[in-house]
């Protein structure tokens, strides 16, 4: 039996490699490159629901192809939900990690409650009916990065229930219980997989 295949609407190669890790052999992810998409989707959106959408349709639209996009974003209970919506660019528009964390570390630097959640949705279109998912982790802000795998926040980020941040797990175990990997569970739930 053919294996059902969908465009993952992003560009970003750490998501791509986590997500199809994480379907294994499922169904088939192919990425923007895979289609000759080489555009820079705008996310202009103000919630990640929306973003989502953004990226899903804009492949759809023009590619007449399955597809899904997420939008993901670290909302800190301290910071009112920021960064939220706007993680990538939380320092600036150059989409910088290191800028990100440090800005985020800074801004907690004299509040205790260290609290937050990693949220992702993602927005499937097939056969031109959208659909969303969620994926929710609860945890807390280190004070300081600790490991190296993963990217983004993972150095800061400690889901509940555990001492390590999800830079420290390593990508088998962070995949098993990371925001991105409840989302596309209940995503191949939805297919059936």
């Amino acid at each position: 039996m053919l294996k059902k295949k969908f465009v993952f609407a992003t560009n970003n190669a750490h998501k791509l490699d986590e997500v199809r890790a994480i379907l294994r052999d499922k169904v088939e992810i192919l990425s923007m490159k895979d289609i000759d998409c080489r555009d820079d989707i705008p996310e202009t959106a103000d919630t990640l629901e929306g973003n989502a959408l953004l990226k899903a349709r804009y492949i759809y639209e023009r590619y007449h192809m399955d597809c899904f996009a997420d939008d993901t974003g670290l909302e800190v209970e301290a910071l009112n939900g920021a960064p939220g919506v706007y993680s990538a660019r939380y320092a600036g528009n150059t989409h910088n990690s290191e800028a990100n964390m440090r800005k985020l570390l800074q801004e907690l630097e004299s509040k205790e409650n260290r609290t937050a959640r990693f949220r992702t949705v993602f927005a499937l279109i097939i056969n031109g009916k959208e659909h969303m998912f969620e994926g929710i982790v609860n945890g807390r802000i280190a004070t300081e990065k600790h490991g190296i795998a993963g990217f983004g926040y993972d150095p800061l980020f400690i889901p509940d229930g555990f001492t390590q941040t999800f830079a420290e797990m390593g990508n088998e175990q962070k995949n098993r219980i990371s925001h991105r990997a409840l989302a596309t569970e209940k995503l191949c739930r939805f297919l059936g997989k």
